[in-house]
């Protein structure tokens, strides 16, 4: 019995060594295996990424100025225009007659102007005349060859031809303003006729045919829409907890969606005064260095990275190495072969993944970057060179 009882210790004590082997060794005793960096000061060139889409910088909404039905529409969506060219009319409805009408009274008031000028140039020669009777009969009257009443009639005569001129002056004068009058509404009547006409200002792409023929629009809906295929930019959109540096002028890197892997150059153009209160982002428009060709199409969708000026030099870590601890950033960081949690506040960071560190860190600590599992300041470690899984 005692010599069963002590291979029995024995056995079992071997069982309990080789557990805790285990346990220590491999178990979650086991220390955990961690990848470690040096802090090193390096001067950081941050970079914003947005989204947005493509869009034209020159849209022309081509509609009437009045209410009406249209009448024809004369291009197709795609079709190419010039400057000036009619793409489509309203229905005139009786507008032709009222400018036929208005084209008659302008006549009328015509030929009122024409009578009323040869009336001034009959009394005026009447006028004439009365005058040199009246100064003849006065001087006939001097030498007693006519009586006093022969005199006093061609007076009343050269009177009565002098109020006639003024009275044909006076209505030669109404007569040019009633032409000026028939000839501003004609006028009016053929811009308003000539407005119905839908005339592309300017040349472009036809984007869009919101209506067709016989459609009933308001003032001003469009009917037509063209852009300008050769002017293009992108609206994107940035976050803007890390858009303060975003300026006009700086380079851009662009990717459109159906261009995968393609990288165009462009630039910031401008920043919108009006961000988007919803969202949290800022507003940018971007332009193409060289446009591309084909032209991408209207509403694609593109990636933007901003390269945005570069930092000077401080101690910056891996993203990877921060962490959230009791609601903390920091990292951790390796000191006599155990762990101590350091909070920082944390600055720009770079597409490669570097953060600037602004307090915590100094430069020179090593902190860990990579590790099987969470770590807390009782956890043992073990570092490797790389972890399973994770590139070199």
């Amino acid at each position: 019995m005692n010599r069963r009882t002590l291979g029995l210790g024995t056995v079992i004590a071997v069982l309990v060594s080789l557990f805790g082997w285990v346990a220590v060794r491999s178990g979650p005793l086991a220390p955990v295996p961690v990848t470690v960096a040096t802090v090193e000061s390096r001067a950081i060139a941050p970079a914003l990424f947005g989204i947005g889409t493509v869009e034209s910088r020159y849209t022309y909404r081509i509609g009437p100025t009045v209410a009406g039905r249209v009448a024809r529409v004369d291009v197709q969506v795609g079709d190419s225009v010039r400057a000036g060219q009619q793409v489509g009319e309203m229905d005139p409805i009786d507008l032709d007659q009222r400018v036929a009408a208005q084209q008659a009274a302008l006549d009328r008031a015509r030929a009122g102007v024409a009578a009323g000028e040869a009336q001034v140039r009959d009394l005026a020669a009447r006028l004439a005349f009365a005058e040199t009777q009246a100064r003849r009969y006065q001087q006939l009257l001097a030498a007693r060859s006519v009586s006093e009443e022969v005199a006093e009639t061609r007076r009343q005569e050269r009177d009565v031809a002098e109020a006639g001129l003024s009275a044909a002056r006076a209505g030669l004068d109404a007569a040019r303003r009633e032409q000026a009058r028939a000839g501003a509404e004609h006028q009016a009547a053929l811009r308003q006729r000539a407005s119905l006409r839908l005339v592309a200002p300017s040349a472009g792409l036809v984007a869009a045919r919101p209506a067709d023929p016989g459609t009933t629009v308001v003032a001003g809906q469009a009917v037509i829409e063209v852009i300008d295929p050769a002017a293009i930019w992108i609206d994107v959109r940035f976050d803007q907890l890390r858009a303060g540096q975003l300026r006009g002028g700086l380079p851009a890197r662009v990717e459109l969606r159906s261009r995968t892997g393609e990288v165009l150059a462009g630039r910031v153009l401008r920043i919108e005064p009006l961000a988007d209160a919803v969202t949290e982002e800022a507003l940018a428009k971007v332009v193409f260095d060289t446009l591309p060709q084909p032209a991408p199409s209207m509403g694609e969708l593109a990636t933007v990275t901003v390269e945005l000026p570069a930092l000077a030099a401080r101690p910056s870590v891996s993203n990877a190495s921060v962490v959230r601890v009791d609601g903390r950033l920091g990292v951790w960081m390796v000191e006599a072969g155990g762990l101590r949690f350091a909070p920082v506040r944390l600055g720009a960071s770079d597409l490669d993944g570097r953060m600037q560190v602004l307090e915590g860190l100094d430069g020179g600590e090593r902190v860990v970057v990579h590790s099987q599992r969470a770590l807390d300041a009782r956890s043992r470690i073990q570092v490797v060179d790389r972890l399973p899984g994770l590139p070199s």
